[in-house]
């Protein structure tokens, strides 16, 4: 029931170097809720059918146990293929009880983990910028740092786990755009009434694409689920972005 959903985003600082770079996002696996190995493993191959340049993972790999999954997690993560490599922040469920075992999980998988941190690709003389928060709810997120590591010129990408936080990033005028999971996109979506619950932090930007100020907040539903297992209107997703870079 996995849906690609293509999502095209013009950023105003992009170089014309990465005109159409693809980034493929998941969000939300929570494996070992109602994920299962083979659900992931089908994701995984999908992902790559994609070719994307980059691969974005915004946090919750488990819901709890992390121990109880990380072989899992290893075995179907590593496969993940994409020209610049998978980068990834954790989110509020990885946090429980040892975010130690989900960062060892993203070493042993190849995936760079951009927690309070910068990276950059770079297309010969031309850069863009990939930043990561640690998780927002738990207090762990240190944008002070990421901004302090974040070089003046070049568009500049954020990997937040909880997608409220774009008031934050965006009031920074230093982002173009934020890349975020958590709400699951409310998982039940009533007809003309919405999701009926969401998340702490995931209330103001449930699902999709926002503007916030100069920046693109796009908020992606996720992949797997929590209690209750149920989705209304609101199919799991892999998101295809592509970056656009205004006309010169």
């Amino acid at each position: 029931w996995f849906v690609v959903e293509p999502v095209a985003v013009t950023l105003p600082r992009l170089d014309p170097a990465f005109h159409g770079y693809r980034v493929a996002q998941l969000s939300d696996l929570h494996l070992g809720d109602w994920l299962t190995r083979a659900r992931l493993d089908e994701v995984v191959a999908l992902v790559n059918t994609l070719q994307p340049d980059l691969i974005a993972m915004t946090g919750d790999f488990v819901t709890r146990r992390p121990a109880d999954w990380a072989h899992d997690l290893i075995g179907a993560l590593r496969p993940l293929r994409a020209r610049d490599g998978v980068v990834a922040v954790l989110g509020n469920h990885d946090q429980w009880p040892n975010p130690a075992i989900i960062r060892q999980v993203l070493r042993e998988s190849s995936i760079r983990d951009l927690s309070n941190t910068v990276e950059t690709v770079r297309r010969g003389g031309a850069a863009l910028h990939l930043a990561g928060v640690d998780d927002v709810y738990w207090g762990y997120a240190r944008l002070d740092a990421v901004l302090a590591r974040l070089p003046a010129p070049g568009a500049a990408i954020l990997l937040a786990h909880e997608p409220d936080f774009a008031d934050t990033s965006a009031a920074t005028g230093r982002f173009d755009l934020q890349l975020s999971g958590h709400s699951h996109g409310g998982q039940v979506v009533l007809p003309f009434l919405g999701p009926p619950t969401l998340p702490e932090m995931g209330e103001r930007y449930p699902s999709g694409r926002y503007q916030v100020g100069g920046m693109i907040q796009y908020t992606n539903r996720g992949v797997g689920m929590v209690r209750p297992h149920v989705r209304l209107n609101c199919r799991p997703e892999i998101t295809l972005l592509t970056l656009q870079a205004r006309p010169r």
